[in-house]
């Protein structure tokens, strides 16, 4: 089958997304893309961009795929004719009524943030079907909704959410785990902590990093490895975590390409993460498949890329229960009986992943 994939937000995770599922899919898909920058232009001006390209095509499509920053009942209103009966499929990265917006945001504090979730609903209600990355991001998304609804003065269309039920599902992402060396390596003394992260405010580096302060004041050892892609505006806490904790560093700084990036996950021993925000946290799953030992919160997607059996062990309930957890895996290295690497593997490789889309395209009415 031939299809059209939309994605207005072509950069880091979702360029990731986005060229592996090309590449893995059965099915012949044509790339429209635009810049990563001006996310909220680009969930109101992606769909006319799109609709515009779309008047320039001569081909049959067999199906259009568009992922969440676009406003995809706007854009099915303006391409022509033709593409209209065309089925459309949403996939969703994340959506803008759970992501937690930055306190800074001018939109927020003056309670104008609401428009980009009603975005990510008429969108939906627009689908053919609905595709999210997780469960948790599946449940967290039908949980606010009606609440988010009720909202609005009157005629709030609560019943809508059936529907939009009906018609999801979900479909995670898929990992090239070809690309990520999985070794059960010798532990190194003192152990290599991982932060391989986007340096952005939803990831919570404020506790990642005073929490290490702390556990070097108390004469505790160990090293550090920075990754991660930066922004503009990374909180300011980067800056004095590269003064204060210069001396365990081992790497400070976004991986230059996939090779030394995997090479610099293969040198560390734990991952501790302490994300606000994922909807489904594939910097967390990379670290693990390379054989690093993670300590994840329980919240959000995390404690599905575990066995339940290790929870207990890898788990954490609060900022202080992560402090204490953290300075055990440091002082009494965490030893695992189970494959994590190939846990994952079974879960999210893109070989599985691609069939289950491929399926999905093909069969979904």
């Amino acid at each position: 089958m031939k299809g059209i994939l939309l994605e207005p937000f072509y950069g880091g995770s979702h360029k990731k997304w986005a060229d592996e599922l090309l590449s893995f899919s059965g099915h012949k898909i044509e790339l429209f893309t635009l810049p990563a920058n001006h996310w909220k232009w680009r969930m109101h001006g992606a769909a006319i961009s799109f609709a515009e390209q779309f008047k320039g095509l001569n081909d049959n499509v067999d199906f259009i795929l568009a992922t969440d920053m676009l406003d995809l009942a706007t854009f099915k209103g303006l391409i022509p004719k033709q593409y209209k009966s065309t089925p459309t499929f949403l996939y969703m990265h994340e959506n803008q009524l759970n992501y937690p917006w930055s306190a800074a945001d001018e939109d927020a504090t003056k309670g104008r943030d609401n428009h980009y979730a009603f975005i990510n609903y008429t969108s939906m209600l627009a689908a053919d079907q609905v595709w999210f990355n997780s469960d948790y991001h599946y449940k967290a998304w039908f949980n606010a909704l009606p609440g988010f609804l009720k909202r609005f003065p009157d005629r709030r269309n609560v019943s809508t959410i059936d529907s939009i039920r009906d018609k999801s599902s979900v479909l995670p992402i898929g990992i090239d785990f070809s690309r990520i060396k999985s070794s059960k390596r010798s532990k190194n003394i003192p152990p290599v902590i991982l932060w391989n992260h986007r340096w952005e405010y939803d990831k919570n580096s404020e506790l990642f990093f005073k929490t290490l302060f702390k556990i070097k004041e108390r004469g505790i050892k160990f090293e550090l490895i920075v990754l991660g892609e930066q922004s503009v505006k990374s909180p300011e806490i980067f800056g004095l975590a590269k003064e204060r904790l210069v001396s365990e560093l081992v790497h400070w700084g976004f991986a230059e390409n996939n090779d030394r990036y995997n090479k610099l996950l293969a040198k560390a021993d734990l991952v501790p993460v302490t994300s606000n925000q994922d909807f489904f946290g594939i910097s967390a799953v990379e670290a693990i498949a390379s054989g690093c030992i993670p300590l994840l919160p329980n919240r959000l997607a995390f404690p599905e890329h575990l066995p339940t059996e290790l929870a207990s062990k890898l788990v954490y309930n609060n900022d202080s229960d992560f402090e204490q957890k953290l300075i055990d895996q440091i002082l009494n290295p965490v030893t695992i009986d189970s494959d994590l690497p190939e846990f994952l593997n079974e879960k999210y490789n893109w070989g599985k992943v691609a069939a289950q889309f491929d399926k999905a395209i093909r069969n979904w009415n």
